[in-house]
């Protein structure tokens, strides 16, 4: 698999020094990547299509369009692309929950970071881009797993919540079978994607998006180990 990677940074210096770093990831790890630096956004932007990347790394300070606004942009066309922001700024943190970024690496880049989050961005790709076959009564449809939020079960039928819903008839073990480490069985009536979690408390779980899933007497603790294990 060829892995296009792009590196957003207004220093030259910190570009080079990235790519130096990038390419001997891909030495050390086997990989065929295609490496191309943007001095910014706006330049990323003008050659986005062209090069449909895999994974960029983003600084946050530059002229202009900044890092986070620039992955906002990406986020909202594209859930597959891997952000990584670069900064020597750790107060920028937060903001990137909302766009569901990969890492955060702080300058100057530890070569060891760089290298098993690059791992992580390979993996996630590998893992989203896997679909499940959902076959309804009126449609038969290839579901990216990424997209999935949550799932309920009502009597003998499944809901599966994402950008569409659906409803099969299936049991929360089958297709639990089906998922993967992202998800977590919820008590008896729910399975929840882990990456759409923005806060946990002792009777409920906050999903980006606004929902809401109850949760039973005893799981809190299971829930935030689970989360901090997908980190």
């Amino acid at each position: 698999m060829s892995v296009n990677i792009c590196i957003c940074d207004d220093s030259s210096q910190g570009r080079a020094s990235v790519s130096r770093l990038v390419s001997d990831w891909a030495q050390h790890s086997g990989q065929d990547v295609r490496i191309t630096e943007f001095p910014t956004a706006e330049a990323f932007l003008f050659e986005y299509e062209e090069l449909a990347p895999d994974i960029v790394l983003l600084d946050i300070e530059m002229p202009g369009m900044n890092g986070v606004e620039l992955a906002k942009r990406l986020r909202a066309e594209n859930k597959l692309i891997q952000i990584i922001f670069i900064t020597g700024y750790s107060e920028y943190i937060a903001e990137g929950y909302e766009v569901a970024a990969l890492h955060y690496l702080l300058k100057p880049v530890s070569p060891q970071k760089l290298f098993s989050t690059l791992d992580r961005a390979m993996e996630k790709l590998a893992t989203d881009g896997r679909k499940l076959v959902i076959t309804t009564s009126t449609e038969t449809v290839l579901l990216p797993i990424y997209e999935i939020r949550y799932i309920e079960v009502v009597k003998n039928y499944i809901t599966l919540h994402g950008e569409n819903d659906y409803t099969i008839k299936k049991t929360l073990k089958e297709i639990e079978g089906e998922l993967d480490e992202r998800f977590l069985r919820v008590g008896r009536s729910y399975i929840v994607n882990l990456r759409f979690v923005s806060r946990v408390t002792r009777t409920e779980l906050f999903l980006r998006g606004g929902e809401t899933v109850p949760l039973p007497r005893g799981a809190y603790e299971t829930v935030n180990r689970a989360i901090i294990r997908l980190k």
